[in-house]
């Protein structure tokens, strides 16, 4: 039934309907590459041929559902997802996908452990319970972890709030906080995993040259002291940094399958290392391990190239000295000459790893912290020393390799937490990632907090605190300390660190490039769009280069030490973001804000936030701002040359939130003087192809928003709104265009009506929003004004001249706005003139100062002039106004100009009546048959009196008209009516040309009576006939009229000056007489502004309204003329 229903109904515009014509949206789910035929007998016999025609745009749920049921996450390093999606033709060609298999506990809690536990645990972690204690280094640990957590539950809950497709961290961040953001965090991002490479291989070439071959050291360290020592270290540590560095970007090259099968290999290595340290805690109860320190007065000797730590040792055949003192004297015998020191202080042999329940946990519990080049002390044993004396055998103690500080703790261990996003990051391969995610995440990280609180607690507990401040382990014969604790062996941490620090290295080259071409890809940083390209399969190629090459750049600084700090920066303001992502969106009560994980808050959320904030300038304030900068000069490079992304971020809700309150906020009243603002509504107009007429005008509003006020460019299209969308399409893109071209911060509008005098009026009363409107209003002066054609411009014009006035918005009209500077001229010198004739709200005082504020006006002068009459004090006046500039803060030259009252001369008059009588011919051109007769009856009626007094022979009539106006008076066109001027009709009506309209009208007396043929006739009809004839030329010749000798031909007679309208005549001789002054002093100014006289209340003078403003400003380039909007714009208080 439907169907014959939808069959009958086709003739309306079934079959041949467009709909609304909008174009189809592009969806993911909706497949627009069907035809036609198809897509209707999708439809046929299923009882939705009620919907056929918006089949395009709207898909059946069957075929939604299946989309989204098909849809399955695209592997890391692909397209991404919505682009892939969108193409449907590629999809149709793609081989099918292979399902992800990855469960929570191998895809993302195992990941999460091997990239949290790493470098710093078995090679710092030690170091930092010594020195700064077990209190100091478990606050640190607790922090750090607290803050991971926070981080985890919010990027839980980011990740549980729809898909998240392979791109991990970098997709959440993008996503929720926009492309600006997500370009900025994303390359910090990057740049951490990058460093964490660099910090990972400096790791395994320190175990590889201090702990496992010490004698594959390129430049050796034997014999070398103090800076001479370090200094070979580190270069030992960038050569084979290099080295390893290129191994593995060759690896990676060659192929990311072998990295991914290695990854269990160093897993299971990081997971046997762990378990040999808890191992060898417990055997510290039991039998601790024989790891003996030698302590000389209460300094740590380094233990090496001695055997026996005592000065003499007891024999059978006497005492014979030991090695130990051959190392601080100059001969083997006992009578030697020794260190001062050493002779002064006793040898202590003390156990360095004294067990769990030795009670050594209450001599670690503080820190204790050391300059560069301290020596290594055990505070309980005595020591005999003389402060005076220098330090002599400086490379047999033990010495602080670093300034150590609490800050400096925090920087180097954080890494050591990092790692969390490994899950996240492999979404893509994950069975279920919102479930998958969270529990892994949050699981691991439970873990690895659990693994490094213990630790803290365990290694004070065990180990003594020189042996914990021993860095290299230099006092335990050259051991990783944490090896002297493991058990069954130290070569059990030695090899599994090492590979574990490989396996983490290689793992960070394998995802940075990924990441980074995830950003190229996106296209919102164009610099990195190279790097979106790799090799066939979709390897990063030209990424993984980039991230060697700064990756060489951390291994160059060569110290483990040195480039912690940096990647914690990068690392913690990752996390800052991401937490800021998720506690706005909170916030923001966003819609489609629904995460499955349901176990976040967003105060949890800025406290993840704030501990990552501090922590950065914690670890280091200055690598802190360093960091911020390079973030924030991304995000500002990203803004202004990015490609424009929406993706619902954040960031936008935000903008709105913000926007919406401050609205409320400015509805609670009137702005303050102080804070008034030019807030322009730029009206412009448009020709056939909807291109804009008057560019220049956008170059005014340009130079004139210096007042960083809010900016609404409009125009008007005459017809109907659905059948001018396209032009009014068209016209909003050229607007912006244009707008965009001059560099105008803004908004257009475009606004349709019947008429364009509406449409303006509609542009006028509906623009802007709440608090924020225009309040002064830009329209150019309408050219070619008095041509017939355009009779309607300038009527349009003054009515909306009326209309500022009664909207109270000040008005700006810039004459000759072709001759303006386009904002890439400079003006060298040159004056802007003000002519403040009448106070209007201090508008003149403003626009002078606000244009001299842009790069065109800014070497020209400002000069005020004001127009003192009669009786005025012109000294005064100039003192008072260089004061008021003064208070005002302008900068001005000042002048009084007088202007002495003076007879209205013969070319006044004459001005004022070709005026008038241009005026009523102009009146003439476009009236209609019922205006004619308006017009005949108001100028018969007005001018009877007039002319009886003129000339009492020509007081005859033809007409004879009633005393009631036509029946299709005001209320059906106000308008028009009051538009409408009077046709000369007749001689009588003729000389009324030269008559003050206003004057009241006589009774009509006819002198003559007519017949009762010609009373029958209406007067519509006799009227329309005498208008007929005078318009073919002929002579009108009605009963009773005087010759045509008695009347004076309107365009033959000299102006009888004493019948003109006396307030033309002196509005007149005011423009005459201003324009005489005002080209006498301004004639070279570069811009002129004077006061815009008011529209006339009655509007049976537009017409001359518009000359007076002619006279006026004629013979000036440049003009402004300003109409204020009735409230003061300036003042002089602060």
């Amino acid at each position: 039934m439907l169907n014959n229903l939808t069959d009958t109904e086709e003739g309306d515009g079934g079959a041949q309907s467009q709909g609304d014509s909008n174009p189809k949206e592009s969806s993911p789910f909706i497949n627009s590459s069907e035809a036609a035929a198809e897509k209707n007998q999708q439809y046929d016999g299923k009882n939705m041929a009620l919907f056929e025609e918006e089949m395009d745009t709207s898909p059946m749920v069957s075929s939604l559902l299946s989309s989204l049921a098909n849809y399955s996450n695209l592997p890391q390093g692909c397209k991404e997802h919505e682009e892939a999606e969108n193409n449907e033709a590629e999809s149709a060609r793609k081989k099918p996908v292979k399902a992800p298999q990855l469960g929570t506990l191998m895809g993302v809690y195992m990941p999460c452990i091997q990239n949290i536990f790493g470098v710093i645990l078995f090679l710092r972690m030690t170091w930092l319970v010594g020195i700064g204690g077990v209190i100091g280094t478990f606050i640190i640990v607790f922090m750090c972890c607290a803050t991971t957590m926070l981080t985890a539950i919010s990027m839980s809950a980011i990740a549980t709030n729809g898909v998240v497709p392979a791109g991990g961290s970098y997709y959440m961040i993008s996503r929720s906080l926009g492309p600006e953001f997500g370009g900025a965090v994303g390359i910090c991002f990057y740049l951490g995993t990058t460093y964490a490479g660099a910090m990972y291989i400096l790791g395994a070439i320190e175990l590889l040259l201090i702990y496992i071959a010490p004698k594959a050291a390129i430049f050796p360290l034997e014999g070398l002291e103090g800076a001479e020592a370090e200094a070979a270290l580190l270069n030992n540590m960038r050569v084979y940094g290099t080295i390893l560095l290129t191994s593995m970007a060759t690896v990676v090259f060659v192929g990311v399958k072998y990295v991914n099968k290695l990854a269990l290999v160093f897993l299971a290595c990081v997971i046997l290392s762990i378990l040999a340290v808890y191992a060898g805690v417990i055997k510290t109860g039991i039998d601790p391990p024989d790891f003996p320190v030698c302590i000389l007065g209460n300094r740590t000797l380094v233990w090496k190239n001695f055997d026996v730590c005592a000065k003499t040792i007891e024999t059978a055949n006497g005492t014979i000295t030991t090695q130990l003192w051959r190392m601080f004297c100059d001969s083997p015998f006992l009578n030697a000459t020794c260190d001062k020191y050493f002779v002064a202080n006793n040898v202590t042999q003390i156990q360095g790893i004294p067990g769990v329940t030795s009670g050594v946990l209450a001599d670690n519990l503080f820190g204790t912290y050391y300059e560069k080049g301290d020596l290594i002390a055990k505070p309980l044993l005595e020591s005999v020393e003389d402060h005076d004396d220098p330090l002599t055998n400086a490379n047999r103690y033990v010495l602080a390799d670093i300034t150590s500080f609490f800050t400096l703790l925090v920087g180097i261990y954080f890494p050591s937490v990092t790692g969390i996003m490994a899950g996240s990051n492999r979404s893509g391969d994950l069975r279920d990632a919102q479930k998958s995610i969270p529990i892994g995440t949050i699981a691991a990280i439970t873990t690895t907090s659990f693994v490094y609180m213990s630790s803290v607690i365990l290694f004070g507990a065990c180990i003594e605190g020189v042996v914990l401040r021993d860095k290299f382990g230099e006092g335990v014969h050259g051991n990783l300390v944490i090896g002297t604790l493991a058990w069954p062996s130290p070569w059990v941490i030695v090899i599994g660190s090492f590979f574990s620090t490989c396996g983490a290295g290689l793992q960070s080259l394998t995802g940075a490039p990924r990441l980074l071409q995830a950003i190229a890809k996106d296209g919102i940083v164009p610099a990195l769009r190279i790097f979106g390209h790799g090799k066939a399969n979709g390897e990063p190629t030209w990424s993984l280069l980039l991230t060697a090459c700064i990756c060489e750049s951390g291994i160059l600084i060569a110290s483990l030490d040195s480039v912690a700090p940096i990647l914690s920066m990068f690392f913690l303001m990752c996390y800052m973001f991401v937490n800021l992502a998720c506690a706005l969106q909170t916030l923001l009560r966003t819609p489609n804000w629904r995460p499955r994980f349901k176990f976040y808050h967003w105060a949890l959320s800025f406290l993840g936030m704030s501990l990552c904030l501090t922590l950065m300038f914690l670890c280091s304030w200055y690598y802190a701002i360093v960091a911020m900068g390079i973030a924030g000069s991304i995000y500002k490079y990203i803004e202004f040359a990015g490609a424009e992304k929406e993706w619902g971020d954040g960031i936008r809700g935000l903008s709105l939130s913000a926007a919406r309150y401050a609205l409320m906020r400015l509805e609670e009243g009137q702005p303050h003087t102080k804070n008034w603002r030019p807030q322009l509504l730029v009206l412009v107009s448009t020709d056939a192809e909807q291109n804009v007429e008057q560019p220049r005008l956008l170059s005014l509003t340009n130079q004139l928003k210096a007042g960083k006020g809010l900016t609404i460019v409009g125009t008007a299209l005459e017809g109907t709104y659905l059948a001018n969308y396209e032009q009014a399409q068209r016209a909003d893109q050229a607007l912006r265009k244009l707008m965009e071209t001059e560099k105008v911060k803004g908004f257009c509008q475009v606004t349709v009506s019947s008429n364009l005098r509406d449409a303006t009026s509609h542009l006028l009363q509906a623009s802007g929003l709440g608090g924020l409107k225009h309040n002064a209003v830009l329209v150019s002066w309408p050219r070619n004004w008095k041509q017939g054609d355009e009779n309607q411009t300038w009527r349009n014009f003054i009515e909306l001249v009326r209309e500022t006035t009664i909207a109270r918005l000040a008005l700006l009209v810039p004459k000759n706005i072709s001759a303006f500077p386009s904002n890439g001229e400079r003006f060298t010198e040159g004056h802007i003139d003000v002519w403040w004739i009448v106070h209007d709200g201090g508008m003149l005082m403003l626009l002078p100062f606000l244009l001299r504020q842009h790069k065109v006006w800014r070497k020209c002068k400002m000069r005020i002039f004001t127009v003192a009459q009669m009786d005025d004090n012109s000294i005064q006046m100039k003192k008072d106004l260089t004061t008021f500039l003064y208070h005002l803060r302008i900068d001005a030259m000042v002048e009084v100009v007088e202007m002495h009252d003076s007879d209205i001369s013969a070319y006044t008059y004459e001005k004022t009546l070709v005026m008038e009588q241009r005026s009523q011919m102009l009146k003439q051109i476009n009236l209609t048959k019922t205006e004619r007769e308006r017009e005949i009856q108001s100028i018969t009626d007005s001018s009877r009196g007039s002319i009886r007094r003129k000339n009492p022979a020509a007081v005859t009539t033809q007409l004879s008209v009633t005393e009631e106006p036509p029946a299709t008076s005001k209320e059906e066109k106000p308008e028009e009516e009051s538009k409408s001027a009077s046709p000369p009709v007749s001689p009588p009506a003729q000389v009324q040309l030269i008559h003050d309209n206003t004057t009241p009208a006589s009774p009509a007396t006819p002198a003559t009576p007519l017949t009762p043929g010609e009373e029958a006739q209406s007067p519509g009809e006799q009227i329309q006939r005498t208008w007929t004839e005078k318009c073919d030329g002929e002579a009108a010749k009605p009963l009773g009229v005087t010759t045509q000798d008695d009347i004076k031909d309107i365009f033959n007679m000299k102006p009888e000056w004493e019948n003109l309208n006396q307030s033309n005549v002196r509005r007149m001789h005011t423009a005459l007489r201003l324009n005489e002054v005002i080209l006498k002093k301004s004639s070279e100014a570069k811009l002129v502004l004077l006061n815009m006289p008011g529209a006339p209340r009655n509007r049976t003078g537009d017409e001359n309204y518009m000359e007076f403003l002619e006279v006026l400003t004629d013979g000036l380039n440049r003009v402004l003329l300003v109409r204020g909007g009735g409230r003061e714009v300036i003042t002089i208080y602060s």
